[in-house]
């Protein structure tokens, strides 16, 4: 689901004018943009606290999650900032992400994934700059949430590690691409199975996102008694069969 406009093109202005503080480089000197992608982690200054509460967000979460099942956040996390370059940013694979830790919860690589999205409840892309095709906005395999479920379901409650699932991946290349394009101020909420991919920048102006997770209070639930699923859960069920 793309929101648009889900919160105002001034707060988005703020808060890339306090990422770009963060990242040290000068906006209006390219020569300083020396790196393919700057990863900045979460903050919960005023316009990262405006985006991530917006009313228009907020009930799209209910719509999608179901009232009272997903955890408000205070803030935003997961700034991958993306400049111009020839360089790979080295991080452009396809995959899903992961959703509660392992063995070694410092080591995310070993995060893991469950049919039942155990701690995700939604990937959220939240665009603070204006994002064309030519800005490296997030691929999309579109259709590809409903495969994940019967390839998730052998693994039972404790899940796979993300890159245990490259074959799935990589099997989701026949489906349409989408590209996660649109104004600052706009919100992408998808599925935690949806296939999605970071691209090199091949443009000329540099993208702001943040991508932090919507977390549940509790996994989904696949057999209610009531038949009262969430759109979430209801994806997950028609995967399944």
């Amino acid at each position: 689901m793309k929101v648009e406009q889900a919160f105002p093109r001034e707060v988005a202005d703020a808060g890339r004018a306090f990422l770009w503080r963060e990242t040290g480089c000068d906006p209006d000197d390219p020569t300083t943009w020396t790196q393919p992608v700057i990863r900045l982690v979460g903050y919960g200054d005023e316009p990262f606290r405006q985006a991530a509460t917006a009313p228009a967000l907020q009930e799209a979460c209910d719509q999608l999650v179901g009232k009272g099942a997903w955890v408000p956040r205070k803030g935003l996390g997961g700034f991958p900032i993306r400049f111009p370059s020839a360089e790979s940013p080295g991080d452009d694979g396809w995959h899903i992400d992961a959703s509660f830790p392992g063995e070694d919860p410092a080591d995310y690589a070993k995060w893991r994934i469950n049919l039942y999205s155990k701690g995700r409840a939604l990937l959220m892309l939240f665009l603070f700059s204006d994002v064309t095709a030519e800005d490296a906005p997030t691929r999309i395999r579109v259709g590809s949430h409903l495969r994940l479920p019967k390839v998730l379901a052998p693994y039972g409650e404790p899940g796979a590690a993300m890159f245990d699932l490259l074959d799935t991946y990589a099997a989701a290349s026949g489906l349409p691409q989408a590209l996660a394009t649109g104004g600052a101020g706009d919100v992408y909420l998808c599925h935690p199975f949806l296939v999605h991919a970071a691209q090199p920048h091949h443009g000329r102006t540099p993208r702001f996102m943040a991508q932090p997770p919507l977390e549940l209070r509790e996994p989904c639930v696949l057999d209610r008694p009531d038949g009262a699923y969430s759109p979430v859960e209801q994806a997950i069920r028609l995967g399944l069969a």
